[in-house]
């Protein structure tokens, strides 16, 4: 039973370090969320504890909030991008998502098989390199203003992309675990779903929207057309779960479907104090799971350096070959765009503990991969968005 008093102050504590630690980052030109991964692994059981282990357990006021904060996020990143955008990138957002799923998992099945692990055990532990935490690269394109660049296009696609895959590869390595084999049926059916799902709600719900939006200003409260959108963000994050894919993925299509409003710039304005009090929550989270503890020895250190340099250089390759029709500095920017594992990484690292996969140490090395490719990945991410945009000769 979480009391009211400790529930209150430890919102308080992540709160204000998520604000302090994206404030240092930015004074040292770095996007903001690297300060505030950083904050949650200083707040966090590894360091000053002042975050314990329960607080941060799936179903807390913590987690609960931290996932309204993502899905809030991704809403308003699709409330920026428009299903036509998406359209003109759609065969390269195809090419690095599939290339950015396929090549992290044969390289993380082959690490993991070396390492010792039996065939079937490898690809679990395999799955956890494979999806994109579009979150994070989202905030990042976002803190830019990049988001109607063409790479920025390509990320997000490829990050739906990216999900699907990801969710089925998962119901693979799961289902093999059990010695029962998988079910070639049962997984055509829960693809067909998933597309099906996105195709009516991204495609049908866009044309729906762009044929009559009136109706959201019928009701009298100045603020109806936010609360109307609200409703659709959050119901379209569950059905979206229901097919097996993120909470994300329902809730960035619901913001394609309110940027065809007319509204839209109205919208945008007044989302930003929601997504600044709960963003910070999730960033502050998923720093503050990884257990330092775990690997003060040099033989964790050691697999976790070839571990986040395989994280890196796959996702890096898949996304640089799938987009090589943007030039080698787009191509560059889509590839370290995918880069990110973040939550996707320690959700896949909790199933494989739960299961007996591996063991705790294992546990803490692929967390702390999925959060040192977070934290890596913004600043270089930056850096190459600023470095094209500087190379842009200017309008006359």
């Amino acid at each position: 039973m979480h009391h009211a008093n400790e529930i209150l102050l430890s919102l308080f504590i992540v709160f204000v370090a998520a604000q302090i630690g994206a404030e240092i980052a930015q004074r040292l030109k770095l996007p903001g969320v690297v300060g505030e991964i950083a904050a949650g692994c200083v707040i966090g059981p590894s360091l000053l504890g002042w975050i314990t282990p329960e607080q941060i357990a799936s179903g807390t006021p913590l987690d609960v909030l931290s996932e309204i904060g993502v899905v809030l996020l991704l809403f308003s990143v699709g409330l920026e991008t428009r299903l036509e955008d998406l359209k003109k990138v759609g065969n390269s957002a195809m090419l690095v998502g599939v290339l950015g799923v396929l090549l992290p998992f044969g390289m993380g099945a082959f690490w993991a098989h070396t390492s010792g692990y039996p065939w079937g055990k490898s690809m679990f532990v395999a799955a956890a390199f494979v999806a994109t935490s579009a979150g994070i690269t989202a905030r990042v394109l976002q803190e830019l203003g990049v988001l109607q660049r063409v790479e920025s296009k390509v990320i997000l696609g490829a990050a739906v992309i990216d999900d699907i895959l990801a969710m089925l590869l998962l119901g693979v390595v799961v289902s093999l675990q059990g010695g029962e084999g998988f079910n070639l049926g049962h997984l055509l059916m829960v693809l067909a779903g998933a597309i099906g799902f996105i195709a009516v709600i991204g495609w049908g719900g866009t044309r729906v929207m762009r044929w009559n939006s009136t109706w959201l200003d019928k009701p009298r409260s100045v603020y109806s057309p936010l609360l109307i959108v609200l409703a659709l963000c959050l119901g379209l994050a569950y059905v979206s779960t229901l097919f097996g894919l993120a909470a994300i993925i329902g809730a960035f299509l619901a913001g394609m479907i309110a940027s065809e409003t007319r509204q839209q710039h109205t919208l945008e304005t007044q989302f930003q104090p929601l997504l600044a009090l709960l963003t910070p929550f999730f960033f502050v989270l998923t720093g503050s799971k990884i257990n330092l503890h775990l690997l003060a020895n040099t033989d964790a250190l050691i697999a976790l350096t070839v571990v986040t340099l395989i994280a890196i250089i796959s996702k890096l390759l898949g996304g640089f070959l799938g987009a090589l029709s943007l030039g080698r500095l787009g191509a560059t920017i889509v590839g370290f765009g995918m880069v990110p594992r973040g939550e996707v990484g320690v959700v896949i690292a909790s199933l494989g503990l739960a299961a007996g996969v591996f063991n705790d140490e294992m546990y803490a090395i692929i967390v702390a991969m999925s959060l040192l490719t977070a934290m890596v990945t913004p600043p270089v991410l930056a850096w190459l968005l600023r470095r094209t945009a500087d190379a842009q000769p200017r309008a006359t």
